[in-house]
């Protein structure tokens, strides 16, 4: 999953990006209010975090101008305002949730894993296709009765394939919902991380689950 982070305060945009890498998701940083509207414009997130205060475009400016385009990612705002009207403001252009500085990540991470799974109009916590089983809460992934280890970037590969069985997935959209906007889409690394993965849920097993489409990308289906 890919999020953005739009802080002005580069310390901590780094401490949330180093927290949220760790637990497997892909981020970009925006600096500033202008570079953060735009890049929520042009790439499809799955969750905003939003400073209010910030250079050349408030978060306000921000969110108004998101949700008028019709985007509805779930935007989590971040501040250091902490009266009920500002509070009200927010939720009131369509901000998801608010979080005042400073804050434990830990319960940024309870508020984001939150808002992620209402955006995806679910309330399960495992995804399953066949007898591979992947539990979104521990981030533990098991075939049957063998439990299989994976990295970080492994596991977040896996999970948007299995949010998306039966789909044909190219290689730019894989590129955009797990790495992030850095990644080089002329190099061969989804093809190398598409063929670790497979060796280890596909390897030992009769029936195969992930599948390569020539020229095309690739399927999870059984």
């Amino acid at each position: 999953m890919r999020i953005l982070i739009v802080e002005d305060e580069k310390k901590v945009a780094a401490f949330i990006k180093k927290g949220l890498e760790e637990e497997t998701y892909a981020v970009d940083i925006a600096t500033d209010g202008e570079e953060g509207l735009y890049l929520g414009e042009q790439n499809q997130y799955d969750l905003i975090i939003l400073d209010l205060m910030l250079p050349k475009i408030n978060g306000l400016d921000i969110l108004s101008s998101l949700r008028s385009q019709n985007i509805e990612t779930p935007i989590l705002l971040l501040t250091a305002k902490d009266s009920v009207e500002d509070k009200v403001e927010g939720l009131n252009q369509g901000a998801d949730d608010y979080l005042t500085k400073p804050f434990a990540f830990s319960e940024l991470l309870a508020r984001i894993r939150v808002l992620l799974r209402r955006g995806k109009a679910e309330s399960k916590t495992t995804l399953e296709i066949a007898d591979l089983t992947l539990n979104l809460v521990s981030h533990k992934v098991s075939r049957g009765n063998e439990e299989i280890e994976l990295t970080g970037k492994e596991y977040s590969l896996l999970e948007y394939f299995m949010r998306n069985q039966e789909k044909v997935l190219t290689r730019t959209m894989i590129a955009e919902h797990v790495w992030d906007y850095n990644f080089d889409t002329f190099t061969n690394v989804i093809d190398v991380y598409v063929n670790h993965l497979r060796k280890k849920i596909d390897k030992n097993f009769s029936t195969k689950l992930l599948h390569t489409l020539r020229g095309v990308g690739y399927v999870m289906k059984v």
